[in-house]
């Protein structure tokens, strides 16, 4: 991917991935507003005479998590209005091996989040009829991305994409994707300096790390990589930014037409930095070798510096440093580019996240009642209750506006109080409303102007104040409209495909090479370079590239408004 940027969120997405997304952006609004009363139908669906009839939905989440607490309330009050009772399933280890065993076995739960191996192998059922038949809300929440939605292959919808559809107004006040980041301390101890370049940054850390080579006690990271499984876009992606271009996966894209970047000589800069900055010591000696989780707890220390990743990939951690009260130690994002006259392009509009939701198994015991429940969950009581939670409980409102107490804020930012007050995860990977609910409150309190500013620390204000800035949105360029395609990191190669293969290929050399790379003696560095490119010039690049630049083509005919 990319990520998905990815893609999974705050504000997701939001806010133009603004999130970045910035996220931002897409499509119509009017038609939407229909799903935002009216849950009560789609919940009587699931009773009968008036008594709400119990059923088990099992459901598997393709990252690592922890299932909620059994007393955990939003899952209660879903359990006591519709029937529904989860049954989740993590995953554990590695997601390719885990498919395989339920590919083979044909071994699957009611419902599973998005994966082109799911849907290659059958596994999911077509949507489109159900939703017709039994679930008017969702039909009218997706209306405007509809034919966006349907495999190009076939024309069925077998996944509900759960970020990119966009209602009212769109709020800019959280980051999510991806960017540089650095700490806050960094930036403060160095008198708020204006960093745009790659070679700024590293100059940053590295003296920061010199001036305190221990945080907490704890030996100081001066910069982390992640390289796990699919989210390996920390070591792979940076190079299209620091050109100028967007978020594309593994090509860049000039004029509509697509090729790979892990060759060329603006990426061989990129990790010819990192060689020299691990010469100095700043890269962890552990970043190649730890897993998702060890990556997690290092950032949660507070001791790393700086990394290249997705914000809503490493969210978890700000919520454990600032629950620790170390506010200086999570991060702002920075649009780094190799030279100060190149704009960045980090933050992009609302793109549909296809391929990541949730779909229905073949093997679903009851997919009419799965759908039915799902549409009750896209309406505007039940969006509010996942985003902002429980009225008087973890929000209030006043004047018809909503905000928080400063011990609602304190309680939504603790990884233990989420886990049985909360149904983060899962509502992740739902159909939701992003924007703005009729009543003119944003979908995530993240975005809501008023309580975005009663929320800041006082040091997120003096950081902000220091560069003029609302919100750490400002600190990237505002994106331009949306290619018709973007992003090439949500086409679907197909399984089995010569493009997937090469693919494949492409990404095992790169998390082969790289990290050899980076990891050379400073005079070794150009003969491991000549040998990964060597080994990517020998993979049907060409194969890859061509089903991109078909697929672009393809989008651009059918997604044209």
């Amino acid at each position: 991917m990319g990520g998905k940027s990815k893609n999974v969120f705050k504000l997701s997405l939001i806010v133009l991935l603004s999130l970045s997304f910035t996220l931002a952006g897409c499509g119509g609004n009017n038609s939407k507003n229909a799903a935002k009363n009216d849950g009560a139908s789609a919940t009587q669906a699931a009773s009968t005479d008036g008594k709400v009839e119990p059923f088990d939905i099992s459901v598997f989440i393709g990252e690592a998590g922890q299932p909620p607490t059994p007393d955990n309330k939003i899952f209660k009050k879903i359990k006591e209005e519709t029937g529904a009772n989860f049954n989740f399933e993590y995953l554990a280890g590695d997601i390719n091996q885990k498919l395989g065993v339920m590919i083979a076995g044909q071994d699957y739960p009611d419902v599973m989040t998005g994966n082109t191996k799911l849907t290659a192998a059958g596994a999911y059922i077509p949507l489109e009829d159900l939703i017709e038949k039994y679930a008017p809300h969702l039909k009218a929440h997706y209306a405007d991305y509809w034919n966006m939605m349907k495999d190009p292959n076939d024309g069925h919808i077998y996944i509900l994409p759960n970020y990119g559809v966009y209602n009212g107004e769109v709020k800019s006040s959280w980051y999510s994707g991806p960017a540089f980041w650095i700490q806050k301390a960094v930036l403060k101890e160095f008198g708020y300096p204006k960093v745009k370049t790659l070679d700024e940054y590293f100059d940053l850390i590295a003296k920061y790390k010199e001036k305190y080579p221990k945080i907490d006690g704890s030996p100081t990271i001066g910069f982390e990589i992640l390289n796990y499984d699919w989210k390996n876009w920390g070591l792979l992606n940076a190079p299209q930014h620091l050109i100028g271009h967007p978020n594309d996966g593994g090509v860049v894209v000039t004029d509509g037409k697509a090729e790979i970047f892990a060759d060329k000589d603006y990426a061989k800069k990129y990790y010819k930095k990192l060689n020299d900055m691990n010469q100095q010591g700043l890269i962890d000696k552990e970043t190649f070798v730890q897993n998702y989780d060890q990556y997690m707890a290092k950032l949660s220390s507070g001791s790393v510096l700086g990394m290249f990743d997705q914000h809503w990939n490493f969210n978890a951690a700000e919520d454990s440093l600032t629950t620790q009260g170390k506010i200086e130690r999570t991060y702002v994002g920075l649009p780094l580019v190799y030279d100060a006259s190149t704009k960045d392009y980090y933050r992009d509009l609302a793109v549909l996240n296809l391929n990541n939701g949730f779909g229905i198994s073949i093997n679903a015991k009851d997919p009419v009642k799965i759908i039915k429940l799902l549409d009750t969950l896209i309406s505007e009581d039940w969006q509010k209750t996942f985003s902002w939670g429980v009225e008087g409980e973890d929000y209030i409102v006043k004047d018809g506006r909503f905000m928080k107490t400063q011990e609602q804020r304190d309680n939504a930012s603790d990884p233990t109080w989420q886990m049985a007050n909360k149904a983060k995860t899962f509502f992740t990977y739902l159909p939701k409303i992003e924007g703005s609910f009729s009543d003119g409150n944003s979908t995530d309190a993240a975005a809501q102007p008023e309580e975005y500013a009663a929320s800041l620390k006082p040091f997120d204000k003096e950081v902000l104040a220091a560069y003029g800035f609302k919100s750490y949105v400002d600190f990237f360029s505002p994106p331009p409209a949306n290619p018709v395609y973007y992003p090439a990191w949500s086409i679907d190669l197909i399984e089995g495909s010569d493009a997937k293969i090469a693919s494949t290929k492409l990404n095992e050399l790169s998390t082969k090479f790289l990290p050899k790379a980076i990891l050379a003696n400073t005079g070794d560095f150009e003969s491991v370079w000549n040998d990964y490119v060597g080994e990517v010039k020998k993979a049907n690049v060409k194969a890859y590239e061509d089903k991109i630049n078909e697929q672009i083509q393809w989008r651009i005919k059918n997604w044209s408004k």
